[in-house]
C-alpha cells in the first residue's frame, strides 16, 4: 500500500541439514503455513493480490536422500517454488520431477526462468543491457518467463 516495488520476508528454519524432519515439524511448518496463508489472505482482502506477486522459493532444492544427520543437503537438480498473485493463474503446476525427486522428468525450468517471470511482473526488460566500465552486461543472461503461469 506504500508503493514499494519489492519486499523480502525471511522466515528462518529452512536450513535442514541436521534433524530436518524434526526442525520442520517442531519449528517451521506451522509458522510457515500461518504466515504464508495470512499474507495471501490479507493481500486478497485489501484488493492487492492481483497486482502483488508472492513467491516462496529457495535458491536450491534438497537432496532426494536423507543424510547421516537426519537432514537433507543442498541439491541443484530439482527445486520447487510457490507463486501466487500478480497475474499468476492459481492451481497451476509447471513441470515434474522423477519418482525419486532427483531429476526433472518433464517441462524443466531453471532459476533464471523464475527470475524472468518476476522481472516480467515488475516490468523489467530482461533483454536490456547496461554498461559496466564500457562493456554491456545483460539484466538476465538467460531465462524466459514461465508463460504457463499466466491466464
Amino acid at each position: 500500500e506504500a508503493g514499494l516495488r519489492l519486499v523480502t520476508v525471511d522466515l528462518r528454519w529452512w536450513d535442514t541439514h541436521v534433524k530436518g524432519f524434526e526442525s520442520l515439524k517442531l519449528g517451521f511448518l506451522d509458522r510457515w503455513d500461518m504466515a504464508y496463508t495470512a499474507l495471501i489472505d490479507d493481500l486478497e482482502t485489501r484488493g492487492l493480490l492481483d497486482t502483488t506477486m508472492v513467491l516462496a522459493w529457495g535458491e536450491f532444492g534438497r537432496t532426494p536422500k536423507v543424510n547421516g544427520n537426519a537432514g537433507r543437503d543442498h541439491y541443484p537438480n530439482v527445486f520447487s517454488a510457490a507463486m501466487a498473485g500478480g497475474g499468476i493463474k492459481g492451481g497451476t503446476v509447471v513441470g515434474a520431477s522423477d519418482e525419486k525427486g532427483a531429476f526433472p522428468k518433464s517441462n524443466p525450468k531453471k532459476p533464471q526462468d523464475v527470475l524472468a517471470t518476476i522481472y516480467r511482473h515488475l516490468g523489467i526488460d530482461t533483454h536490456a543491457e547496461y554498461l559496466n566500465n564500457g562493456r554491456p552486461v545483460p539484466v538476465l543472461p538467460s531465462g524466459q518467463p514461465i508463460e504457463e503461469l499466466f491466464g
